[in-house]
């Protein structure tokens, strides 16, 4: 038996042919090292393998937990859903570990010190995809944050920091804006940064941290977010370094890896032997190092920078200058040839990272819930909210709950309403007890049978609670 089984999926588009440029690079590395090929994607899907996967590639999977992987196609429309999210929630990888790097003088940057690593939480957040249409109007996606995804993410920038000698480790979020979801996030940083005082730490709110990672990326080093955040701003340091194509992914987890190029499948391209194999190339390397072979995996990556230096490159990066563009199989030749040999200018070899510690004992605190009121969704197209309010009170008659708010879009509009404020027919209204005490489900339950008596829709319920007295629900815009 080989020494390493390792799981390859080709992909779509231009997959198949910078997966096999990798692969005649692994393979005149002379590793112990056995592929164990498995179909994935737009073929799939087409088939009418609605996750874009098959039960025998799962099993391989278990059987080999390391995944090299080329970009696949998610067709458009029909529902179809993303198997990248499918892979990275089902074989727990919650830490998506992508490092950028300028390449000047070789390939143009105008950041000549960058070299950033984005921890971008893999399994939470909006890429849940919990979607729903819930009125004619109102469309709706949830964010989901736990307190454990929190913590291993932010833990795991915090190792990796600290295994790679790296001096600062960032945190954005918008807990300015979402204090429950993204104020969680936050508050988990500023516990864990007090285990690792030994590297600076410090925190941005997404939006002018990404303005400056896009304008001074070289005051950053390690950055961890959640999933939208994360996939946002590695895409953008990835590019003011030069290019998407010269960045590879890791996708860890405590018990399965998987190692990916961060582009898309480039269908516009497939077949012409153009393609840049780069990102799949580092992704490999990063691979490499995952399973202990660091000494093959320093011969690969010296193998790319040399190359790059001596002017190989394919088209897309030797536009501008007197290089001659490689087709995507001749620059793998090429690296094959400059397997192990030092680079003059490029310093950019990478430590091992299979020392890397991703099994935490995560913390456990039962704090006493009490449900004190309830928020129930009302599909009503009458944009009067001060009729909807007569409507909702007749109905609460003989129930301990009271009306205490309706919002529209997250603003308050009842009491209190400005005719200004732009209306759609979906309501959130606002019930508390009106003993002031702890509420049962029943309530909600007879509440609830009212409002269908007076033939309101509702559309959901959301439950309000208090866990050691302090509140976890949001209050709402203006009230």
């Amino acid at each position: 038996m080989a020494k390493h089984n390792i799981c390859i999926a080709k992909g779509d588009g231009i997959g198949p042919e910078i997966m096999q440029a990798t692969l005649d690079v692994l393979e005149a590395l002379n590793l112990d090292i056995k592929f164990h090929e498995i179909e994935l994607g737009e073929k799939l899907y087409l088939k009418g393998h609605s996750a874009g996967i098959e039960s025998s590639s799962w099993d391989l999977l278990r059987q080999y937990p390391i995944l090299l992987k080329a970009p696949i196609t998610t067709p458009q429309g029909k529902g179809y859903k993303s198997l990248n999210v499918t892979l990275r929630k089902t074989l727990g990888l919650f830490a998506n570990v992508r490092r950028s790097l300028s390449y000047d003088p070789i390939v143009p940057s105008r950041f000549k010190n960058l070299d950033v690593v984005i921890f971008r939480e893999n399994e939470e957040d909006l890429y849940a995809g919990i979607e729903h249409r819930q009125t004619q109007e109102v469309y709706q996606c949830l964010k989901l944050t736990s307190k454990p995804g929190c913590e291993k993410i932010i833990r795991a920038a915090f190792e990796y920091a600290k295994a790679q000698g790296r001096k600062k480790v960032t945190c954005m979020s918008k807990d300015n804006i979402m204090k429950l979801t993204d104020g969680i996030f936050h508050k988990t940083f500023d516990e864990i940064r007090e285990e690792y005082k030994e590297i600076e730490s410090d925190h941005y709110i997404i939006d002018i941290g990404a303005a400056r990672l896009a304008t001074n990326p070289e005051h950053f080093d390690v950055v961890v977010c959640q999933n939208l955040y994360g996939d946002i701003v590695s895409d953008i340091t990835a590019e003011i370094s030069g290019s998407v194509g010269l960045a590879g992914s890791s996708n860890l987890g405590e018990k399965y890896a998987m190692f990916e190029a961060i582009h898309g499948s480039a269908p516009d391209i497939a077949g012409k032997g153009i393609a840049n194999p780069i990102g799949i190339m580092l992704a490999a390397v990063e691979m490499l190092h995952f399973i202990g072979e660091s000494e093959k995996a320093n011969e690969f990556h010296k193998g790319i920078l040399s190359s790059l230096e001596k002017g190989s490159m394919t088209g897309d990066l030797c536009k501008g200058s007197d290089n001659k563009a490689l087709s995507t199989s001749e620059f793998a030749k090429v690296v094959v040839k400059n397997l192990g040999k030092e680079p003059q200018k490029l310093n950019h070899i990478s430590k091992a990272q299979n020392s890397l510690n991703l099994s935490f004992n995560l913390s456990k605190q039962k704090q006493k819930k009490e449900l004190v009121g309830v928020d129930v969704f009302i599909d009503e197209d009458n944009r009067n909210p001060v009729e909807l309010a007569k409507r909702l009170n007749a109905a609460a008659k003989g129930i301990d709950l009271e009306l205490k708010m309706i919002t529209n879009r997250g603003v308050m509009v009842w009491p209190n309403y400005n005719p200004a404020t732009f209306c759609t027919d979906h309501w959130r209204c606002r019930f508390e007890p009106s003993s002031g005490k702890v509420i049962r489900h029943l309530e909600v339950v007879k509440l609830l049978e009212k409002l269908a008596d007076t033939e309101l829709d509702f559309i959901k319920t959301e439950g309000l609670f208090m866990f050691d007295g302090e509140r976890g629900y949001s209050l709402g815009q203006g009230q």
